[in-house]
């Protein structure tokens, strides 16, 4: 029973130790005598003691490197300093295990030569302007080199363009200088279409004037006009008027039955309502007897039409 007990300890003290629990997101690379063996995935597994080991955990989870300013000349001579960062992430453990001795290291080589053969292609202004194509650039020639490492690059982006002194302060002039030129274009557009504007209240204020003035004169000529009816139509009222009074004076004269003096009277009266009208000169018969014969004569006439 105690050799049992014994042996019982025995085996627990040798198994435990080579029991072993592989976490989310990562993977176990095991050698038996030096040798590749398997590659552990997520779960419980057992070693064989003395024989095999793990040699390396793996994270399979997607990672970030963040490298130094790299520096860098373009293809107009210009030294900058850009860093980088690389998003990969271990697809194949053995691969990575095996097949480069450092492969943060090798990544970080690697991404500075790229970084510095794809700005050797641009110029300064393309370099500025091309994040995104450089980007793309070196994640695909990164994928590439990596693939054989069981790595796989997912993204690559320039962190920050660093350019001399000298560019700087060149670039700041220029933006300084593109700046107030706008400015100075928006303050002619602005004065341009004030300009426009008081122009054409200018003209609309004349035109408005014109038909207002236009108006007026046809109200002018409308009323002037009514006034000249209106005063026609008042001499002609007139007129009838007198040519009514003068009838009616012959008919009572003619129910009068008047005789040669009152026609006499009546005609020298007729002379004197002549003489308070326009004319200047009035003419009188020496004949007087030759007015009253008119008279007759009127009467005559009357007495004619009735």
């Amino acid at each position: 029973m105690v050799a049992l007990l014994i042996l019982v300890i025995v085996l627990l003290v040798v198994i435990i130790p080579n029991i072993r629990i592989v976490p989310q997101a990562h993977a176990y690379v095991v050698e038996r005598l030096g040798a590749y063996k398997e590659t552990w995935p997520v779960g419980l597994h057992v070693k064989v003691p003395l024989i095999d080991r793990v040699a390396k955990n793996v994270n399979l989870k997607e990672q970030v490197i963040d490298f130094p300013p790299q520096p860098v000349i373009t293809k107009d001579n210009v030294t900058m300093q850009i860093d980088t960062v690389v998003y990969y992430q271990i697809t194949d453990p053995r691969l990575y295990c095996y097949g480069v001795e450092n492969p943060i290291m090798a990544i970080e080589n690697l991404t500075a030569t790229t970084l510095r053969n794809v700005i050797g292609d641009l110029e300064l202004d393309e370099t500025l302007t091309s994040r995104e194509t450089i980007n793309t650039k070196m994640r695909a020639s990164l994928d590439v080199a990596t693939d054989p490492w069981g790595i796989k690059i997912n993204r690559v982006e320039l962190k920050n363009i660093i350019p001399p002194a000298a560019i700087k302060d060149a670039m700041e002039k220029q933006m300084k200088a593109e700046r107030e030129r706008r400015e100075a274009i928006l303050i002619a557009e602005g004065e341009k279409k004030s300009t426009i504007l008081i122009a054409e209240g200018k003209k609309q204020s004349a035109i408005l004037d014109a038909e207002a003035e236009k108006q007026a004169a046809i109200l002018r000529a409308e009323a002037k006009k009514e006034a000249t009816v209106r005063e026609a139509e008042g001499q002609a009222e007139a007129i009838l008027k007198v040519q009514q009074a003068n009838a009616d004076g012959l008919k009572m004269l003619k129910e009068a039955q008047a005789d040669d003096k009152v026609l006499q009277i009546k005609s020298l009266e007729a002379f004197g309502q002549a003489a308070n009208g326009q004319a200047t000169k009035i003419i009188i018969p020496s004949d007087i007897a030759g007015v009253a014969g008119l008279a007759t004569t009127i009467t005559e006439l009357v007495k004619g039409d009735k």
